[in-house]
């Protein structure tokens, strides 16, 4: 995965990202002329969660890219307590400086949909839309908050006795828990090996020292306490107050979709996030993705490409420029996932697997 240096509030840091068009999945720059679509990941995994996108011919007739975000992935920018959306959504805009990109439409999944929302606030005229998926409400769940403690809570134990080495037990109760958060009951090839994946990148930023747990904890479950009602963790901006919202240009087309087996946030919470848009007179329409986890894209990548396509060419003032679809593309992500047992032909939802 190519890296880029980036000049940010922590000072100069590197940030592993992807840059795919039409003909190369590994690209230095875009295919002037053709709309560009920024991804930014939920937490836990890398940009690899991607991947069924970055594989669909359709949707590589554009130009895509996405960043693994500070903490997460290849990614070896520093985090520190004043890590959040803001700091963030800067790291991502940042990007799209570097890569000479005017605009672009962003797609954010979970944590990376309010990444996204608060880009379009701090830099509105580089959004052209916005596909957010999953994302944060304005009050945070106090069961949210619970389980995602209680994930990091599990990670640190497994660390605990250095001289006995890694508790196998506790790690396997933090890596179920965020199975759980993020796919539900759903397995498949794909997810299984995105696991894999994300726990060998996450050994290797959130382990074994304080300093490493201390990020996993900044970006794992600090930074969702900022929509929580306790005013002694609301220290880093309230992304849904009016005055943020009313920055985003009114004309931005916003998609919300919930998926509906959501386990943390209802779809009462999107209803919600829709009516605060409204309000600020920002376009804004919610759908459903029936049938999906959390990460619902994971799972459902054939009704979430299809729903993402649509909103694309609905949105995009040059789609006619857009060349026909390839008959094949490479994901970048592909190798990496196959390194984790990910079988291209066995994608299937099998949730009903004994083990």
């Amino acid at each position: 995965m190519p890296s880029i240096d980036l000049q940010t509030s922590t000072g100069l840091e590197t940030f592993a990202y992807t840059l795919s068009t039409p003909t190369n999945a590994s690209a230095d720059k875009i295919v002037t002329g053709l709309p560009t679509v920024l991804f930014v990941h939920p937490v836990y995994v890398t940009s690899a969660i991607f991947h069924p996108i970055f594989a669909d011919t359709k949707l590589r007739r554009f130009n895509l890219m996405t960043m693994d975000l500070r903490g997460h992935g290849h990614t070896s920018a520093t985090v520190n307590d004043s890590y959040g959306r803001e700091v963030a959504a800067h790291d991502v805009l940042g990007l799209v400086d570097a890569l000479k990109i005017s605009a672009c439409h962003v797609v954010g999944i979970s944590m990376g949909a309010n990444i996204a929302l608060q880009m379009a606030a701090i830099a509105p005229e580089k959004v052209l839309s916005l596909f957010l998926l999953s994302p944060s409400p304005q009050t945070e769940p106090i069961e949210s908050l619970e389980g995602r403690q209680e994930i990091y809570e599990c990670w640190a134990s497994a660390f605990q006795d250095a001289d006995s080495g890694m508790d196998e037990c506790a790690m396997a109760d933090a890596m179920l828990g965020v199975a759980q958060l993020a796919y539900g009951d759903n397995k498949t090839s794909f997810t299984k090996a995105l696991g894999s994946a994300t726990y060998d990148a996450a050994v290797q930023n959130w382990s074994p020292s304080e300093e490493a747990l201390s990020v996993m904890r900044t970006v794992s479950v600090e930074f969702f306490q900022v929509n929580c009602d306790d005013e002694d963790v609301k220290d880093k901006g309230d992304l849904y107050a009016s005055a943020s919202l009313s920055r985003i240009e009114s004309t931005t087309p916003i998609l919300v979709v919930h998926c509906s087996e959501d386990i943390i946030y209802p779809r009462s919470s999107a209803e919600e996030l829709c009516t605060l848009l409204r309000r600020a007179e920002l376009d804004v329409d919610l759908v459903s993705l029936d049938g999906a986890p959390h990460f619902g894209n994971a799972t459902h990548p054939d009704e979430t490409n299809a729903m993402l396509y649509s909103f694309l060419t609905a949105n995009s003032s040059s789609f006619q420029d857009v060349g026909p679809a390839q008959l094949r593309v490479t994901s970048p992500f592909l190798e990496e996932l196959k390194r984790c047992g990910f079988m291209e032909d066995e994608n299937q939802n099998d949730s009903d697997d004994s083990d």
